[in-house]
């Protein structure tokens, strides 16, 4: 039977909501507000022992539309993957979808392995509410999806929603708990429509998205660790550094295991930014691939260790200031761990920290 420690409730509102939508969605004054905190220290918000692994979908929710300097690149090739930066431009929604009643939505593949039984699932999301117009707060604790072939589902955060105004910045992020759709839709396509993002263009530039986190159990696979945190961290000229542990493994020398980040306003093209871990107290051993550079890690891409070809709609290689990426972390694991540390470095612009989620083989 598996083995698992469950995920901390940490929350104050109630069970996420799951409304099916057709009409308008609706207002913002019927949405009870979530309670904020400017900063969120990074907790543990699931962990397992078993056979099965973490799959993620994702995307951004806001791309370039005019660049502001005729330095820089055009928007068509930006999206391609030239290295720009959020503020570069005047930031326009994505909406993928043909509801008159969305301004923004993307969609992104989840791929859960057949015979898997979904165990948890969550979705995050957020951005910068405040650039050429401002977003109203107390609609950051709510966002919409849709499964393959599904209708709307409104979605209300479940626990406390980050929220930092500072430094010409309105940031925050938001998640819920949504294993029973997950678990009842499985594979394919998701939509996500509604992240609480402002367009237009100012100096700290606009960015946002959404990313959905999901372990799963198969018995043909391994056992391992399956591990997913979350908080509200700032990295920036004041804090330029931040370092977790992950406690109480169990994993064995040359194991296989992998790290997803989720991060907001990293630029691509600015140096500085990196991520490392180590196991116990061996050397840090720099998360780097080729979509993602060990100085320039914070680089705006949506990434499966190092392949950038995930199916999603649409597909900006250079997602303009919002960060999901998996990395491998076996070059840490070659004496095996019982825990692991993961260092952040910034450089003097900084970024957002919002979710680390890790699988790792685990001894039986």
């Amino acid at each position: 039977m598996p083995k698992s420690t469950g995920f901390a409730a940490r929350g104050t509102l109630g069970a996420l909501s799951f409304l099916a939508l057709s009409a308008a969605p609706l207002p913002a004054a019927a949405v009870p507000a979530p309670e904020e905190s400017s900063r969120i220290s990074f907790t543990q918000r699931y962990h397992a022992v078993h056979r099965g692994g973490i799959v993620r979908a994702a995307n951004s929710a806001i791309t370039c539309r005019t660049p502001k300097s005729t330095a820089v690149a055009p928007c068509s090739s930006v999206r391609k993957g030239s290295a720009a930066a959020n503020n570069d431009f005047d930031m326009f929604y994505i909406d993928e979808d043909s509801d008159p009643n969305t301004y923004n939505s993307s969609r992104g593949e989840l791929v859960v392995p057949r015979e898997s039984r979904v165990s948890y699932a969550r979705l995050y999301w957020g951005g910068n509410l405040r650039v050429g117009e401002q977003k109203p707060p107390e609609d950051n604790g709510r966002v919409l999806i849709a499964e393959p072939g599904g209708q709307y589902k409104e979605v209300l955060a479940d626990t406390r929603v980050a929220h930092r105004d500072a430094d010409g910045a309105d940031a925050f992020q938001a998640s819920a708990d949504i294993t029973r759709l997950v678990r009842r839709s499985g594979s394919g396509l998701y939509t996500v429509a509604q992240v609480n993002v402002a367009m237009g263009h100012s100096k700290a530039g606009s960015w946002g998205g959404w990313t959905m986190v999901v372990a799963y159990e198969n018995e043909s696979e391994p056992m391992r660790h399956l591990a997913i945190w979350d908080g509200f961290e700032t990295m920036s000229a004041d804090r330029r550094r931040h370092t977790l542990r992950l406690k109480g493994l169990n994993i064995p020398a040359n194991a296989s295991g992998r790290a997803g980040i989720v991060a907001y306003d990293g630029d691509r093209g600015v140096r500085g930014d990196s991520v490392s871990a180590r196991s116990g107290k061996e050397k840090f051993v720099a998360l780097a691939d080729r979509a993602n550079p060990d100085d320039d890690i914070m680089n705006s891409t949506i990434t499966d260790v190092g392949r950038s070809g995930i199916r999603r709609q649409p597909g900006y290689l250079n997602a303009l200031g919002y960060d999901s990426d998996v990395f491998s972390i076996k070059p840490a694991l070659k004496k095996g761990a019982s825990t692991l540390d993961f260092r952040f470095d910034a450089e003097r612009a900084g970024y957002y920290l919002g979710v680390l989620f890790v699988q790792a083989d685990s001894r039986r």
